[in-house]
């Protein structure tokens, strides 16, 4: 639930133009759940039904953050808006973005409008049907690049007839060159482990906080939808899209306003090993459940990727790049591309003791390369679940197998093992001046250094036990424990990445406050 702050904008400036607005609300002393637009009105989301909450509102420019307003009271009510159906933005281009509606009660009819000014929406998308239980996607075109647009989702019920609305939220186009942006990119989230790793009120606050930042987009970095802890004996495709359904009221937290791309970790199963030749298996079942549920992209003019046609999918859509103001973003994935399992073994059994049986395949290899040496963007980002897709570390790692040519022993095995590639990963990413390497897995901030490339291994969301996990594999690498997410800002100039932690209100005490920097560096321009 959520409620919308309406305001008079200031009418003194202070003599620099105001960059945007900060709504804060909060209720019986609780950390304040903020939310930021560069107009009014601001939707503060994440709210509990029937609460009252005191929200005041604070303009910002290049001196600072000036006084707040006075506080107003109000109360969130279930019954105004969809708070049964979730919004989750995907493929976002210079004249596109997609738009998931689902629900798992609403059946009817639904369209989304929107336009340039905020409570203005001059455009409408074509209606579609919503089938409670089955995800829907809307694209909106015609937009322009580099622009905020403002929507709303409104569905009329078959059951009631009534048509409601969704608060607005608003996205931009594709940045352009000399633009600042933020984005966001958060670890494994793992809901399946709760109380160990996973806690839903932590998470729920953590997509708070992120989408408080107003980023451009949210990247995963997999193991967010982890099939592999189903029976084996009587899993069926329901079961599988269950665990990507499991996501979507926290990801719309943060999704309704920035597209959320995906990562696949090796507890999600799709996997090539598991094809079987048929439509029922775990890898076709976990990779239509994905793109169904959380639109992702396919090759096109302007995101390039996997262009190959797998049977009873299509196009996989797991590994892609695009270009976002003088930023290049590359997501990668070895979890297709293995013949053999590369982790972890659906319904048990050993993996490979040859780690020269694990790659991205010679299609992903040549796409990345070819990807990196084209690309003119000031900085590099390039995403994947682990370095290997398995095993611990990040510079630790790096010299191994076909990420960094050597042999366990620290022999060289790469021209006999991969004899028609040019050099190893890690060489491709450090000749193409790649800015971070970003991956997950590990369950921990770590940051190491190797040949120039950040290797960036990003804590866990919600986990409650806020633990340094797997510390002992990161010697070369700074550590901090769980939990909370990475922020990046992107200038023209440099680059800034900040860890953000996030802790459940019974936790917080005066060095253990939400939203608050742990440790941060910066990346200046080449």
């Amino acid at each position: 639930s959520a409620l919308d702050i309406s305001f008079v904008p200031p009418t003194m400036n202070g003599g620099t133009p105001i960059i945007d607005y900060s709504a804060s609300c909060s209720a019986n002393g609780q950390v304040p759940v903020v939310a930021t637009n560069s107009a009014s009105p601001i939707t503060v989301a994440s709210l509990v039904n029937g609460q009252a909450y005191s929200c005041t509102v604070t303009a910002r420019n290049s001196a600072g953050v000036g006084p707040a307003s006075s506080p107003v009271t109000g109360v969130p009510n279930q019954s105004a808006s969809l708070t049964s159906a979730d919004i989750v933005l995907g493929i976002p281009t210079d004249t596109s973005i997609s738009a998931t509606v689902y629900s798992a009660s609403l059946t009817g009819s639904a369209y989304i409008s929107y336009g340039l000014r905020s409570g203005v929406y001059d455009t409408q998308s074509t209606a579609k049907a919503i089938v409670a239980g089955m995800p829907t996607t809307f694209t909106l075109e015609g937009l322009k690049a580099n622009t905020r647009y403002y929507y709303k989702l409104y569905i009329t019920s078959d059951r009631t007839g009534v048509k409601q609305s969704d608060s607005e939220a608003s996205f931009v186009t594709s940045r352009s060159s000399g633009s600042t942006f933020t984005f966001v990119v958060q670890g494994d989230s793992h809901p399946e482990r709760e109380k160990t790793e996973f806690n839903g009120d932590l998470y729920t606050r953590t997509l708070t906080y992120a989408a408080a930042d107003s980023p451009d987009f949210f990247i995963t970095s997999g193991d967010d939808f982890s099939v592999d802890t189903l029976n084996a004996a009587t899993i069926d495709a329901d079961a599988v899209a269950q665990r990507y359904r499991i996501q979507r009221p926290y990801l719309g937290i943060v999704g309704r306003q920035a597209p959320v791309f995906l990562v696949n970790g090796n507890h999600e199963q799709a996997a090539r090993y598991l094809l079987n030749g048929t439509a029922n298996n775990v890898a076709v079942w976990a990779q239509n459940a994905r793109n169904a549920h959380y639109a992702q992209p396919a090759p096109d003019t302007f995101y390039s990727g996997n262009s190959e046609v797998v049977p009873y999918i299509g196009l996989l859509r797991n590994y892609y790049a695009w270009t976002w103001g003088d930023a290049l973003f590359v997501v990668i994935d070895p979890y297709w591309s293995s013949p053999v399992a590369v982790d972890n073994v659906f319904g048990g059994g050993s993996k490979t003791s040859d780690s020269w049986q694990i790659t991205h395949g010679d299609a992903q290899y040549n796409w990345l390369k070819k990807t990196l040496e084209t690309s003119k963007a000031k900085f590099k980002f390039v995403f994947a679940h682990h370095v290997l897709g398995t095993g611990r570390g990040g510079v630790e790692v790096a010299r191994l197998y076909e990420w960094g040519g050597l042999n366990a022993n620290g022999s060289s095995g790469f021209e006999t093992h991969r004899p028609t590639w040019v050099s190893p990963i890690h060489n491709l990413l450090a000749a193409n001046h790649v800015t971070i390497f970003f991956q997950g897995h590990d369950h921990i901030w770590a940051r190491g250094v190797l040949d120039g490339v950040i290797y960036q291994t990003l804590p866990e969301p919600a986990n409650p036990n806020y633990n340094l996990i797997n510390a002992d594999a990161y010697a070369a690498s700074q550590t901090f424990p769980n939990s909370g997410y990475a922020r990046v800002t992107v200038s023209p100039s440099e680059v800034k990445v900040e860890y953000v932690r996030i802790w459940l209100p019974s936790d917080e005490s005066a060095d253990k406050k939400s939203g608050a920097v742990a440790t941060s560096y910066k990346i200046t321009s080449p």
